[in-house]
């Protein structure tokens, strides 16, 4: 499968946590799994764009470092979801947010947008249209 393919694959999975953190912005729903879903949304684009580069992405939830593989640089409300992937899930105390839900969904939206261009001008090479 063309790594375009394989990248669509996983920016679909990542898709599906956006649309659930676009529904989920009231703040009656927890933060902490709002977080989550974030960070798990974050982690599937910095593979897909990984993934688009022909490479293999690692087992990894590290944020950091996925971002040095996929070749972008994260703003630091993004890689603050960190937080979320492990330790707010499971800890008794309130784990704050680094900005507003709406910013933060902002922002995955402008990293997905990137993502969805290369994956068109990939699209583009691959038909030999420009």
């Amino acid at each position: 499968m063309p790594p375009e393919e394989d990248a669509r694959a996983i920016l679909r999975l990542a898709l599906r946590h956006e649309q659930s953190l676009a529904a989920s912005l009231d703040p009656a729903f927890a933060q902490e799994n709002w977080g989550f879903l974030a960070q798990q949304c974050v982690e599937n684009l910095l593979k897909s764009l990984i993934v688009l580069a022909g490479e293999q992405p690692p087992l990894s939830h590290d944020l950091e470092r996925l971002q040095l593989l996929a070749g972008v640089r994260l703003p630091e409300e993004l890689l603050a979801l960190q937080e979320f992937e492990v330790k707010a899930r499971y800890s008794p105390e309130e784990t704050p947010l680094s900005c507003s839900r709406a910013e933060l969904l902002a922002q995955i939206r402008q990293l997905r947008a990137e993502l969805e261009h290369l994956l068109e001008g990939a699209n583009r090479q691959g038909t030999g249209t420009s």
